[in-house]
C-alpha cells in the first residue's frame, strides 16, 4: 500500500434484535450500535458485483451476503444535495442546499442550512458517540462544527494524485487510501481511547468521481476487458441482475442523441479524437475511439477495486475493534454513474499514461450508461439511472436475514432517521419541520414496507415524484444538446410541464410512457410535486 498516512450465532443476533426493538435514550455504548456510513462518488448503480457488475468487490460483495441489498434506494441525482440529504434528513431544497423553481439567492451548492437543520453528528455526539468524517465533505460549514469529533483535512480538491494540504504533488499519494487511513485512524484512536462510548464514522470516499485517476496495477487487472463495448457490458451485467433475482426489469434503450449534462467543445477538442460524447453504436466508432473509451471505462473499474480494497481495510479495523456484530454498516452511491466530458485542475496532457495525475478523463455517456445498467440516463438527471442506488446494510447483531433483497421503496433522507432511531435519540423539532426521510427499522425487519406516500425530485430542471409504482419525470434536455449552457431553471407551474408517466412495477427501465393513457394520473401527482415544492420552499425561508 502506498500512502502519506501511516503512523451468530442466531440466538446471539435475535437478543440484539430484542434490545435494539425497545432502545431507548438511557442506553449504555454497550448496547447502543455502533455506525459506519460509507458513500461513494459517481458509482452506477451495476458496478458491484452484488449489484451485476463484473468489478472485483468482495468486500461489498461480503457485506451483502451477510446483509441486505435494497432495490429501489434513491439519491438526488448530485453529490452535494445527497450529502445534505444524508447527513440532516431533509431534502436538500428545504435546507437550501440545492435550488428549485422559485427559490431566491442563497439555495444551490452554496447554500447555508438553517440552523434547525442539524447534523446527524451533531445529535449523537449529543448522545455521547464520537463522530468521525473521513474524505469528501462538500455541505455547507465545517465538518468539526457539525458534530464531528474528527475530520479529514484532504476533504476539498481535485485529483487523485494530489493532496490539497501539499505545496508539490506527491508520488506516493492516492486519495482513495488516504481516506481509508484516515477513517483506520480514527477507528484506532477511538478503541484506544473511547471504549466506553459508541462511533459513527461516516467515510465519503471521492472515487470513482472524475478525473478517472488509478494505481498503474490497479488498471492493469482490467485492460482490455472493455473492448467489446458499452452494449455488451450493459448485456452482460442485465444478465448476472436476473441471476441474481434483482427484478430490475427490462433493460433500457441507449439514446445516441443524449450526451453531457453540459456541453464543453473546447474540453471535447483537447481531449483527442479518440473523445465521444454520445452513447452511439460501439460498431460506428473508430478504433482509436473504441480503444480510448475501453480504457476510461477500465480506469472507472480500477478506481471501483481500489475502494473496495480500502473498505475492506477499514471493515477489518472494525473487526480488531470487536465491534464487528454491532456496527451498523451501509454503503451507497451519492448519484448515478456521470456522462460528464470536462477538464479541470491542472489540465489534461494527451501524451502521458491514461490515468495518470497529468491526465484528465471523464467516463461520458457510453460506459456510464453500462454503469447505470439496466437504467436510464446518468447523473444530474432524474430518470432511474440518475437517482437509482446500491444500498447494502450490514448488521449482525440487528439484522438476522442473510444475503435477502429488499424492495421497499427508500431514499437518502431515511439515513439520519434511521441511526437516530436505533441509537435511542429522541427528537425535540419544535425548532424547525419535522425530517422528511424515516426510519428504515421496518424495513430491516422484513420487505415490503411501505415508508413514504410520494418521493420528490428536483435536480436543475429535471423533476420527478415517484407514488408507489408510479413515476413522473420530466427532464430539461436543453443543457445535454448544447442549447442553453446558462443553466437557467425552467419556472413553468407544474401542471404545464411535459411530464412522462411510467409504472416501475414493470417499467424501472422508463420505456413505455404512460401519459396519455392515464392524464387524470399525471395531473394529479404533478399537483403533488409542486405542493410539495411549495412547502419546502415555505420551510427553507421561514425565520
Amino acid at each position: 500500500m502506498i500512502s502519506t498516512r501511516r503512523g451468530k450465532l442466531v440466538g446471539a443476533a435475535l437478543s440484539a434484535v430484542l434490545i435494539v426493538m425497545s432502545l431507548g435514550s438511557s442506553l449504555g455504548a454497550e448496547e447502543r450500535p455502533n455506525f459506519l456510513v460509507i458513500i461513494a462518488d459517481d458509482m452506477g448503480y451495476s458496478d458491484a458485483g452484488c449489484y451485476g457488475g463484473e468489478i472485483a468487490t468482495p468486500n461489498l460483495d461480503r457485506l451483502a451476503a451477510g446483509g441486505l441489498r435494497f432495490t429501489q434506494f434513491y439519491n438526488t441525482a448530485r453529490c452535494w444535495p445527497t450529502r445534505a440529504a444524508l447527513l440532516t434528513g431533509y431534502y436538500p431544497q428545504q435546507v437550501r442546499r440545492d435550488s428549485m423553481p422559485s427559490a431566491p439567492a442563497g439555495f444551490g451548492a452554496r447554500g447555508e442550512r438553517p440552523a434547525w437543520a442539524r447534523t446527524v453528528a451533531a445529535y449523537l455526539q449529543d448522545a455521547g458517540y464520537r463522530s468521525y468524517h473521513s474524505g469528501k465533505w462538500h455541505v455547507d460549514g465545517e465538518p468539526t462544527d457539525q458534530g464531528f469529533d474528527r475530520s479529514d483535512p484532504t476533504s476539498r480538491g481535485h485529483g487523485f494524485f494530489e493532496p490539497v494540504h501539499k505545496p508539490n504533488r506527491d508520488p506516493r499519494y492516492y486519495r482513495t487510501i488516504d481516506t481509508a487511513d484516515h477513517a483506520i485512524e480514527c477507528l484506532q484512536e477511538h478503541a484506544a481511547r473511547f471504549t466506553d462510548r459508541p462511533f459513527f464514522s461516516y467515510v465519503a470516499f471521492h472515487a470513482p468521481h472524475f478525473p478517472l485517476h488509478a494505481l498503474p496495477e490497479d488498471i492493469a487487472r482490467y485492460q482490455d476487458r472493455y473492448v467489446e463495448g458499452w452494449e455488451e457490458l450493459r448485456r452482460q451485467r442485465h444478465r448476472r441482475q436476473q441471476q441474481l433475482g434483482l427484478k430490475v426489469g427490462e433493460l433500457s434503450r441507449l439514446e445516441p442523441t443524449i450526451g453531457p449534462p453540459y456541453d464543453f467543445p473546447e474540453h471535447l477538442a483537447l481531449l483527442g479524437p479518440g473523445e465521444v460524447n454520445r452513447p452511439l453504436p460501439w460498431h460506428e466508432l473508430s478504433p482509436v475511439q473504441q480503444q480510448f473509451q475501453a480504457t476510461k471505462m477500465a480506469i472507472h473499474a480500477a478506481m471501483i477495486d481500489r475502494l473496495d480494497r480500502e473498505i475492506g481495510r477499514i471493515l477489518a479495523q472494525v473487526e480488531r475493534m470487536g465491534a464487528w456484530d454491532n456496527t451498523f454498516i451501509c454503503f451507497l452511491s451519492d448519484n448515478g454513474a456521470s456522462a460528464e466530458i470536462m477538464v479541470r485542475g491542472d489540465g489534461h496532457d494527451p501524451q502521458a499514461p491514461l490515468g495518470s495525475a497529468a491526465t484528465y478523463l471523464c467516463l461520458g455517456p457510453g460506459f456510464s450508461s453500462a454503469a447505470n445498467t439496466p437504467f436510464r440516463r446518468h447523473k444530474t438527471w432524474v430518470h432511474e439511472g440518475g437517482i437509482s442506488t446500491p444500498f447494502i446494510v450490514h448488521w449482525p447483531a440487528g439484522i438476522l436475514e442473510n444475503n435477502s433483497l429488499r424492495t421497499t421503496v427508500a431514499h437518502v433522507i431515511d439515513i439520519t432517521p434511521t441511526l437516530l432511531d436505533l441509537a435511542g435519540v429522541k427528537l425535540d423539532q419544535q425548532s424547525g419541520p419535522p425530517m422528511s426521510g424515516v426510519s428504515l427499522r421496518p424495513a430491516l425487519e422484513r420487505d415490503g414496507v411501505e415508508l413514504h406516500d410520494a418521493l420528490w425530485f428536483y435536480h436543475e430542471g429535471n423533476r420527478a415524484l415517484r407514488q408507489g409504482d408510479w413515476k413522473i419525470v420530466y427532464a430539461d434536455d436543453t443543457r445535454s444538446t448544447g442549447a442553453d449552457r446558462s443553466g437557467r431553471l425552467d419556472r413553468r407551474p407544474a401542471s404545464e410541464i411535459p411530464w412522462s408517466l411510467y409504472n416501475l412495477a414493470d417499467d424501472r427501465a422508463e420505456q413505455h410512457d404512460l401519459a396519455e393513457k392515464f392524464p387524470q394520473r399525471v395531473a394529479a401527482m404533478a399537483a403533488q410535486w409542486e405542493a410539495m415544492r411549495t412547502k419546502f420552499l415555505q420551510q427553507a425561508t421561514a425565520r
